[in-house]
């Protein structure tokens, strides 16, 4: 460390990288954040990806980001604006410097400003700089192609693998200017690219490269910073993203439940992670099976929930739209299946890459008939691996469908994450039928507390039954036709539902006093939070109800919303959560916040938004 810069210790900081989606930025952020994990910082990442599939190399449409928010302790969003801004190009400049404070650091690469890139970018002079606004002492500009190029002159390597170690230089100057370890970036480089070392060596030389660029020319800045870590629990801790976290859960629920665990998947995005994640696990009892479409993949689960798997499916909202009728089947089969929603924009393809709540109504009511599901809503990247738990814990000692929803925002995030001690989980029992009904079984015979029917796994003697789409007798398992049977089954399988003994939902903040409830679900939860908090620090009364368990509702819900004199539901749609608690919650009419951008919410937004409210 340079003897000549201050070392500046901070509470926390918003760093995002960005460039062509070619450009590793992905992929720097992500050794950027998983160090500071190591290391012991709260950290909160978000993944900006662009929607083009290959854009034009240097367009405006084809800028990829990756914020990550470091801090002392926990912290809950990737931050508004970042502190640190990489561009490796100039279409990432123009695109990112919305995403960047007024006194921001912004580190370019100059030798991506050329006339050429500055014509795609649409700049409309030379000064670039000027033209946005930039005030040059705030810009760390490096040549870093040249600089990679004669790194790696002697590496062998050719030009267009040279050139894709440029992220690799970035990391190294961000490492320098947060005093960050460069050892822990080799151990991951060496890792990833255990198979190709010479790839590793030189990605690690790189890295040391734009290290001692920001050492020995001190960067522009006058001083280097350290983010100290408060002290956490101690234990294992891992940076973990949405989708790692979601296949973790349900692969420690199967092994809970001493079942094997099946996933019938079809690639869509943001989903397909959960696919790959869980077909590298083979060695603990998981089958992955890519289908050729929706309904087969869901269909082949629903096949495997009856052969006595613990099944799941994983898709997005279109994918939902087209795995409703398979659903339906598991609905009226009352078999356990795990429906994963990892939720992008619409409608159609909409933003494949970005992120809504709008498939709430979707999963709720979006299947023909009276066709009741429990609905789950994971509220940050680290609480997916606890939902999808949950979930299956549902599904299988219940005998039901259940929806786990996630987001684009937390599926593609991470966070430092305490591994969990398996033993200390919830224990799992699936409803199996008793060796009592041994030939007397029949497929409805229902539990007569919680209305759940018993599951009789084929090939077991003296309990061979038939389910099926046509519905059936609620006594004999017979198909049926007659309207009061017809009529009974609709209501036993909502009773069922409503029946499921759900936690109460948590009241944070000024719970006693509040002249303002934030009310919201899912993966805003952060944002939403870090609102509340900013308020409260400014002397209002504020408190945050957040749901995780939609469908059936906390028990406490209609208490919890009646309690305060004003109620704001915020969430990324237009209002769906507020018409759902309205129809469920006679008289209430809560203050609405929505906003459908397929971006995360912004905290300053928020707060200005709900201070109105508390002051109308």
């Amino acid at each position: 460390m340079s003897q000549q810069l201050e070392i500046k210790e901070l509470d926390q900081v918003v760093v995002r990288f960005s460039g062509d989606s070619g450009d590793g930025m992905q992929l720097a952020g992500n050794i950027f954040s998983t160090v500071s994990a190591t290391v012991g910082n709260g950290i909160s990442t978000f993944p900006d990806y662009p929607a083009d599939i290959r854009a034009p190399q240097g367009s405006l449409t084809g800028v990829s980001g990756f914020q990550v928010h470091i801090g002392r302790g926990r912290v809950y969003t990737p931050g508004d604006l970042c502190d640190v801004l990489v561009a490796m190009n100039a279409a990432a400049l123009k695109t990112q410097l919305a995403h960047a404070k007024p006194q921001a650091t912004i580190i370019i690469d100059t030798d991506s400003f050329g006339e050429r890139d500055l014509q795609k970018a649409e700049f409309s002079t030379s000064d670039y700089l000027a033209e946005l606004g930039i005030d040059t002492d705030r810009v760390v500009a490096c040549p870093m192609t040249q600089m990679v190029k004669a790194c790696l002159k002697d590496s062998g390597m050719d030009n267009k693998a040279v050139l894709k170690c440029r992220n690799m230089f970035a990391l190294g100057l961000v490492c320098w200017l947060f005093d960050r370890d460069l050892g822990l970036v080799a151990a991951f480089l060496r890792e990833k690219f255990h198979k190709k070392p010479a790839i590793a060596e030189s990605n690690i030389r790189v890295v040391q490269a734009g290290y001692d660029y920001g050492h020995n020319v001190h960067a522009s800045v006058p001083a280097v910073y350290r983010i100290e870590s408060a002290e956490k629990v101690p234990g294992r801790y891992m940076d973990i993203t949405g989708n790692k976290a979601t296949a973790y859960g349900l692969i420690a629920a199967a092994e809970k439940a001493g079942l094997r665990l099946y996933l019938g998947s079809y690639p869509i995005t943001p989903a397909t992670d959960i696919l790959h994640e869980l077909a590298k696990h083979k060695s603990l009892g998981v089958t992955t099976v890519q289908c050729e479409d929706e309904i087969s993949a869901c269909a082949s689960s629903v096949g495997a929930a009856f052969a006595g798997a613990l099944a799941a499916t994983s898709t997005s909202g279109p994918g939902i739209c087209l795995k409703s009728e398979a659903i339906n089947l598991a609905v009226i089969d009352e078999l356990p299946l795990v429906v994963i929603d990892v939720q992008r924009g619409g409608p159609s393809t909409g933003l494949p890459t970005k992120s809504e709540q709008t498939d709430l109504l979707q999963v709720l009511y979006g299947r023909n008939g009276e066709s009741p599901m429990p609905v789950i809503a994971a509220t940050s990247p680290t609480s997916c691996f606890d939902a999808a738990y949950a979930a299956a814990k549902m599904a299988l000692e219940h005998l039901t469908p259940v929806v786990l929803l996630t987001d684009a925002y937390i599926a593609n995030g991470s966070a430092a994450w305490l591994l969990p001690d398996i033993d200390k989980l919830p224990d799992i029992h699936p409803h199996y039928a008793p060796d009592s009904m041994k030939d007397s079984y029949t497929p409805y015979i229902r539990d007569p507390q919680t209305k759940a029917r018993y599951w009789a796994v084929p090939g077991r003697e003296g309990f061979t039954h038939i389910l099926g789409g046509l519905e059936k007798d609620g006594a004999t398992g017979a198909i049926s036709t007659e309207p009061e049977n017809h009529n009974l089954m609709d209501h036993l399988r909502a009773e069922k539902v409503a029946r499921i003994s759900v936690p109460d939902v948590a009241v944070e903040g000024d719970a006693d006093d509040a002249s303002l409830l934030i009310v919201g679900f899912g993966g805003t939860y952060g944002h939403l939070y870090t609102a509340m908090q900013e308020l409260r620090s400014q002397g209002e009364k504020v408190a945050l109800a957040h749901f995780m368990y939609i469908n059936p509702l906390p028990a406490n819900t209609a208490e919890v919303l009646r309690r305060y004199p004003k109620v704001v539901v915020a969430e990324q749609n237009l209002g769906q959560f507020a018409a759902y608690l309205r129809a469920n919650i006679d008289g209430f009419v809560p203050y609405k916040f929505d906003q459908v951008k397929g971006q995360p919410f912004v905290v300053s937004e928020l707060v200005a938004n709900f201070k109105q409210i508390i002051h109308a």
